[in-house]
C-alpha cells in the first residue's frame, strides 16, 4: 500500500488481523479510504459485522488456513485448542497434532451452558477424555467452560498461567466455537490493548493471524477459524443460521417411536426409526426447530409437499439453495449406549439397548456419525 493513500504499508485491522488496503472492495482487508480517519481502523467486512451484525463473503481458503496453522510447530509454544461442546466431533481439529508438534495442548471445551442444568460435569469430563484420546488428541488438560456465561475461565486462566512459563500462547479452532470471545476475555486480562478481536456469528470472523502483546514481551496468538464444510452450519444461508445454533440450555425432547416412524427437523434433517422394538429417543437439537413426527411411509410424500412450509427452516428458497439429501443408515447394536450424532445440528440419544435400525437424511456432505452417548 502506498503512504498516499493514507496507509502505511502492513497496517492490520484491529478487528480480525488482516493487512488493511483500499484498492479491491473483493479482497480480504479491504478499508475504504474515507475510513481511515476512525479508530480503531476496521477493514469494511468487521465494520459490518460490529456495527450492522452483517456477515461478508471475503474468506481465507482452507490451504492459507492450515498453511498459518503448520507454523505452530516450529515455534515453543502452548497452543490452546477450543472445541464446541454442542459439535464436538465436528469441531475437534483432526491431526491437531501434526500441526503442532510437541507443543502442550490445553483442550478448552465451550458452550457447556447450553447442556441441561442437571448434566453431571465429572461423567462429560471423562467423556471428553476418552472421544479426545480416541481422535489422537494428545492433551495435557480439559478445561470446561462457558465463554458466554464466564464459567471455567478463571481455571482457564489459571493453567495458561502455570503452562506457559516464557512462551507464547496459540488459540486455535473451527469457525464458530467461541475463540474471539474467549481471546477478548484473554485481552482484558493479560494485555492493556482497548481494541477487542470482531465476535460474530458468521463463519471464518478472523481472517489472520492476531498478535496480542503481553505485558513480559510473549503474545497470544489467534489463528484463523478453520471451515469444515462437514458442519450443518457451514452450509445454511446466515437466516436459517439462529435456528441451528443454540443460544440457551438445551431442552431434551423424547419421543416414544414404533418402528416405521420418522421425526422432522424442520426441513434440516429427517430420521427414520426403521426396525426395532418400540423405545424412546431424546433429541438434543435447538428449541427453536420445531420437530414433526410422522408414518415412515408418508415422510417423502411429506417433505416433497410441505418441505420449506409447514417442515420449516430453512424456507423453501433457502431449502433450494442446500445440497440435495442423502441417506445415511446406521445399525444401534444391542447393549450399546449411543447417540447419533449430526454435525451442526445436534444428536439423538437412543435410550434403549435393544438395539435399532435407523437412517438420517441430511444434505449430501453433513457428517452423521454413532457415538458414545454424551448424557
Amino acid at each position: 500500500m502506498t503512504e498516499q493513500s493514507g496507509l502505511t504499508a502492513g497496517t492490520k485491522c484491529s478487528g480480525c488481523g488482516i493487512v488493511l488496503q483500499t484498492e479491491s472492495t473483493d479482497l480480504p482487508g479491504y478499508i475504504p479510504a474515507q475510513a481511515l480517519e476512525r479508530t480503531p481502523l476496521l477493514c469494511q467486512r468487521c465494520f459490518r459485522i460490529r456495527n450492522y451484525n452483517e456477515s461478508s463473503t471475503v474468506t481465507v481458503d482452507q490451504s492459507e488456513f492450515l498453511r498459518l496453522l503448520s507454523q505452530v510447530g516450529d515455534k515453543d509454544a502452548l497452543v490452546i485448542h477450543i472445541v464446541d461442546l454442542f459439535d464436538f466431533h465436528g469441531s475437534v481439529i483432526s491431526g491437531l497434532q501434526r500441526f503442532v508438534g510437541n507443543n502442550p495442548v490445553i483442550l478448552a471445551v465451550n458452550k457447556t451452558d447450553l447442556l441441561p442444568k442437571v448434566t453431571n460435569w465429572n461423567k462429560i469430563r471423562n467423556w471428553v477424555q476418552k472421544e479426545a484420546k480416541e481422535l489422537g488428541l494428545k492433551v495435557e488438560d480439559i478445561i470446561l467452560c462457558s465463554a458466554k456465561q464466564n464459567q471455567g475461565f478463571d481455571r482457564l486462566l489459571e493453567v495458561v498461567g502455570f503452562m506457559r512459563g516464557k512462551r507464547d500462547v496459540y488459540v486455535v479452532g473451527a469457525t464458530n466455537v467461541g475463540k474471539s470471545t474467549l481471546i477478548n476475555r484473554l485481552i482484558t486480562d493479560y494485555s492493556d490493548l482497548e481494541e477487542e478481536l470482531t465476535v460474530s456469528r458468521y463463519p471464518g470472523t478472523t481472517l489472520d493471524t492476531v498478535s496480542i502483546p503481553l505485558d513480559d514481551g510473549h503474545s497470544i496468538i489467534d489463528t484463523p477459524g478453520i471451515v469444515y464444510e462437514s458442519r450443518y452450519t457451514e452450509l445454511v444461508n446466515k437466516q436459517d443460521l439462529a435456528a441451528l445454533m443454540p443460544d440457551k440450555p438445551l431442552k431434551p425432547a423424547v419421543y416414544q417411536l414404533n418402528a416405521g416412524q420418522t421425526l422432522f427437523f424442520g426441513a434440516m434433517a429427517r430420521f427414520d426409526f426403521i426396525e426395532g422394538e418400540r423405545q424412546s429417543f431424546t433429541c438434543y437439537i435447538n428449541n427453536r426447530l420445531n420437530i414433526h413426527r410422522t408414518k415412515l411411509d408418508r415422510a417423502d410424500e411429506l417433505f416433497e409437499q410441505h418441505g420449506g412450509e409447514m417442515l420449516a427452516p430453512p424456507t423453501k428458497e433457502n431449502l433450494a439453495e442446500l445440497p440435495a439429501w442423502t441417506r445415511h443408515e446406521l445399525r444401534v447394536p444391542k447393549g450399546k449406549s449411543l447417540d447419533v450424532f449430526i454435525s451442526g445440528l445436534g444428536w439423538i440419544k437412543v435410550n434403549s439397548d435393544q438395539g435399532a435400525l435407523v437412517a438420517v437424511h441430511l444434505p449430501k456432505g453433513v457428517k452423521v456419525m454413532l457415538r458414545p452417548s454424551l448424557i
